[in-house]
């Protein structure tokens, strides 16, 4: 079996190649999208300021802008002839001796060098007493330097600056930096079309009756769904197939003719009704098939290319749910976003933590383990994760307790308390 670090290091080589070769950038259809709307899309070209930031110089403080030449020493004495505040900016024109009342964010007057902090005058000595509506006299309570408290044109970005760059995943922040350059749409890239199907004769749609015992619900699809709700993908569900050959085949050679990724859940084991493997092999190749992790052995990645112009890449996930969100969380989603055109920095980190385990964990050798459990902070702030007793991969509700899940290298055995283990919370817990 490969290591999982290996399969990572495998499905990021593969997707390399397809970004640069089967389905590069140029490629691809790049479609407007408002700003509002592009949260978490794929910028697919650089966007330029189209003026200086700040535009024009502006006040760092409430206090007061001074003429050039003036005496800014310890003692000086100037005379306020007027006031710059922010959105009506003082028009009038200053020599050495004179300044204005300046307020944050207020435009310095042109031919005024510096800015001193009003807690930097007498103003509160005098205030009470002031008719502003006529020049009045401060003094300065300690000297102050040239250039103070002045944010200078184009300081922080130039008319002209590239300020996002093409693969830039469009963030909160990103999105206030567009406002404020009065963006209201961007170039992206055309969302990956991703498909998803479930196998099983045992599967019921969630909202239809169960009329058998032997019948459960399809819970993997919707878990899918949640675990890609953030990606720039668009998602096609095919349903549910039934356990038959002819019928897996016709779905998956319909999904290839559509999809740029197909995600299956079930049917990659090795049972007389798992016939997913066979299809794959029959419409493309399987890359990698067994990872040494647990849950989540029999993790296929594979692609289907039969009579295709570029390959449609495939993940096949094991039917038990906690299967498919490890192998989801590991394998899939990384991919995903690089599928997508996000550039190295802008897809998702792994959070790792180290923690105390708080009770004894129970491991073989072997394969890399995933257990469920529940991190916490102690009275000091450091952390402490405990391990639920039981991890067998059906246990639904242990998920949904859970908020972490505690990573054992394949080649540790059983682990007591008070250990420090790595533990990587649930990525929707730090969104």
């Amino acid at each position: 079996m490969i290591t999982m670090e290996e399969l990572q290091s495998a499905i990021k080589l593969r997707v390399d190649n397809y970004n640069n070769t089967d389905f590069t950038r140029q490629q691809r259809v790049i479609d407007t999208c408002k700003l509002l709307d592009s949260q978490n899309q794929i910028l697919a070209q650089d966007i330029s300021s189209p003026f200086d930031i700040p535009r024009q110089d502006l006040s760092a403080m409430d206090g007061y802008a001074i003429a050039q030449g003036s005496a800014l020493s310890k003692d000086s004495t100037v005379k306020i002839v007027g006031e710059s505040q922010a959105g009506s900016a003082y028009t009038g024109q200053l020599v050495a001796g004179q300044g204005v009342r300046i307020f944050t964010g207020a435009v310095v007057p042109s031919d005024c060098d510096t800015v001193i902090m009003q807690e930097n005058t007498n103003f509160a000595e005098i205030k009470d007493t002031l008719d502003k509506s006529k020049p009045y006299a401060i003094t300065l309570s300690q000297t102050a330097e040239i250039d103070s408290n002045i944010r200078r044109q184009g300081e922080e970005i130039e008319s002209g600056e590239a300020v996002l760059k093409t693969g830039k995943r469009i963030n909160p922040a990103d999105i206030s930096l567009l406002a404020n350059l009065g963006v209201g749409e961007v170039s992206v890239f055309e969302p990956l079309i991703v498909g998803l199907l479930a196998t099983g004769d045992e599967l019921v749609v969630v909202g239809d009756e169960l009329t058998s015992l032997a019948q459960i619900y399809n819970s993997n699809t919707p878990t899918l769904k949640s675990l890609l709700a953030d990606l720039p993908i668009t998602i096609r569900d095919y349903g549910i197939i039934a356990d038959d050959l002819d019928k897996t085949t016709a779905v998956v050679n319909e999904a290839m003719q559509d999809c740029d990724v197909l995600i299956s859940t079930a049917g990659v084991s090795v049972g007389d009704y798992d016939f997913l493997t066979t299809v794959i092999e029959q419409l493309g190749q399987i890359n990698h098939y067994k990872v040494a992790m647990k849950p989540g052995k029999p993790f296929v990645f594979g692609e289907l290319n039969k009579d295709l112009d570029k390959p449609v890449l495939y993940f096949g996930l094991p039917g038990n749910p906690l299967s498919t969100v490890v192998g989801a969380l590991q394998f899939v989603i990384p991919a995903l976003w690089q599928m997508s055109g996000a550039g190295l920095s802008e897809q998702p980190m792994q959070l790792n933590v180290k923690a105390t385990l708080m009770n004894d964990i129970r491991k073989s050798v072997g394969r890399k383990d995933f257990q469920r459990g529940v991190l916490s902070q102690n009275e000091v702030g450091n952390y402490q994760v405990e391990c639920f007793a039981s991890q067998q991969s059906h246990r639904v509700k242990q998920l949904s307790h859970a908020n972490c899940f505690i990573v054992l290298d394949k080649d540790s055995d059983n682990v007591a308390a008070h250990s420090t283990v790595t533990v990587q919370p649930f990525p929707w817990l730090h969104h």
